[in-house]
């Protein structure tokens, strides 16, 4: 386990061991994890520029304006927009591109439990957590991999929780077995990685599992929900590793900076490691070779998933996955990637 003291020390040596004004996209940060994340890379990096996706503008408000109290010299924008929408994405990140040149961190949140399906036509619950994230990298890797020091993706699911998917049902499986999407969802979100951690090797990768931690999850479901949630905060920590909502930003932040999770080629590793803190295992089982799948304490995930990865890749799954997210890409936004 890597001790929340020793993520904190590393977070702490971000603005003199990594460069100032770091360019880092949160989408679907108006609460919970990405806020708490967002905010402690705001407090740490030096005169960041940070970009804040989200639906939410009073929200945003509010987290800009305690993000300014915590580093008044980073600047911090906005961008307002229902991202469970492919055509919104793309909006989204030509704002983006067309002020910065170069990023180094996408850190993603975004996820519902709604099920109603878009005017594109993709389950809100399916759509978030997957094409939406994955096409906010496709769109946005190429300034990723021209950043001269950190290049990093990060995607917050259920890293270390691959398990069964159903190759024949990609995109409604999650919709007709909610209950047993978890390990489907999961697998797709690193094998994705993974294909694109090969044509870009110069990026880090990290689908990473944030723990028992408090967040808004589950609110746009309705008042009906709040029972739910209520019980669910209160037994949660007897099943689960429960962490408060700043150990969860220390150590999100501490795996979108490491050095800890390096890229699989080039020398944009991150933050150096302390002594005694070795270079994780990356999703195909060897030392640090790019895309990662992680529990929430920055550590390796059991031999179980490596071998579920391995043998999807073996016989061909994680090839057939990419080619139906690229399908899935371009039958609604018209574009090959």
């Amino acid at each position: 386990m890597v001790t929340l003291s020793a993520a904190s020390a590393s977070n702490s040596r971000i603005s003199t061991t990594l460069p100032t004004g770091l360019v880092a996209v949160f989408v679907g940060a108006t609460s919970g994890i990405g806020e708490y994340a967002l905010k402690e890379f705001a407090q740490q990096a030096k005169d960041p520029r940070i970009y804040l996706v989200g639906r939410s503008e009073d929200a945003a408000n509010r987290i800009i304006a305690e993000s300014r109290v915590l580093n008044p010299t980073g600047q911090y924008t906005f961008i307002k927009s229902d991202i469970s929408l492919l055509r919104n994405v793309d909006e989204v990140c030509q704002q983006i591109l067309a002020r910065e040149s170069s990023i180094n961190l996408l850190f993603q949140t975004q996820g519902t439990l709604l099920m109603e399906k878009t005017s594109e036509g993709l389950a809100k619950s399916y759509v978030l957590p997957i094409t939406s994230r994955i096409l906010f990298t496709l769109n946005l890797l190429p300034a990723l991999q021209k950043a001269n020091s950190l290049k990093r993706v990060i995607s917050v699911f259920a890293g270390g929780f691959e398990g069964p998917f159903n190759s024949k049902e990609w995109t409604d499986y999650p919709v007709n077995h909610p209950m047993k999407s978890r390990p489907h969802m999961a697998s797709m979100i690193t094998m994705a990685h993974n294909a694109m951690a090969r044509q870009a090797p110069d990026v880090t990768f990290i689908h990473n599992y944030p723990g028992g931690v408090k967040t808004n999850f589950g609110k746009d479901l309705g008042t009906w929900t709040i029972p739910a949630r209520a019980l669910f905060n209160l037994i949660a920590p007897i099943f689960l590793k429960h962490i408060s909502s700043t150990e969860c930003g220390m150590r999100q932040v501490y795996g979108a900076t490491s050095a800890r999770f390096p890229p699989a080629e080039g020398g944009a590793a991150g933050v150096p490691l302390a002594e005694g803190i070795p270079v994780a295992r990356g999703s195909d089982g060897q030392l640090g070779s790019g895309s990662y799948t992680v529990n929430f304490d920055g550590e390796n995930v059991s031999d179980r998933v490596y071998e579920h990865l391995a043998k999807a890749k073996a016989d061909g799954a994680e090839e057939r996955l990419w080619a139906h997210i690229l399908g899935e890409i371009k039958g609604i936004t018209g574009r090959n990637y």
